[in-house]
């Protein structure tokens, strides 16, 4: 993959990141505050089926394919030479909090399955203190890629 190392490849694939990431984390940061208020309605009423309607589209349609894209052109980063330093603590650091934000994302994915299904056993503060955590893993990547520490 060294031809994403010649201009204009690489400076392409890393607005597509970007791009692709600020999707993912926008969908990261409003599903769970869609739980919250989804958790404190009434199981079967017209705002929890409203709910449930506005969580399926938001997964499917914009955080699934906003983190494929994220990840695809992350790959094609890091696996283009010269671009990803594995020796220094930064590299590790980013790649453990991208994978904390997937499993995140795949524990999203099965709580929705559990809204969808009327089995939600979790109360609105569980999902305010997990909305929390997608901010705490963004700063973690978005500091480790500016510092290089």
């Amino acid at each position: 993959m060294s031809f994403l190392a010649d201009y204009p490849w690489r400076q392409i694939v890393t607005a597509l990141h970007v791009i692709s990431v600020i999707a993912w984390m926008a969908g990261m940061l409003y599903l769970p505050r869609l739980f919250v208020y989804h958790a404190d309605t009434a199981v079967g009423s017209d705002k929890s089926e409203t709910f449930k309607v506005m969580e399926r589209r938001l997964l499917r349609g914009i955080i699934n394919p906003a983190m494929i894209a994220a990840w695809t052109f992350g790959l094609l980063l890091v696996f283009t030479p010269g671009v990803v330093d594995w020796s220094r603590a930064y590299a590790w650091v980013k790649a453990a909090a991208v994978i904390a934000m997937s499993a995140l994302h795949g524990n999203l994915s099965r709580w929705r399955k559990d809204f969808e299904a009327d089995r939600n056993k979790r109360p609105a503060r569980f999902y305010r203190i997990v909305n929390e955590v997608p901010t705490v893993l963004m700063i973690v990547i978005v500091f480790t890629i500016f510092l290089k520490y």
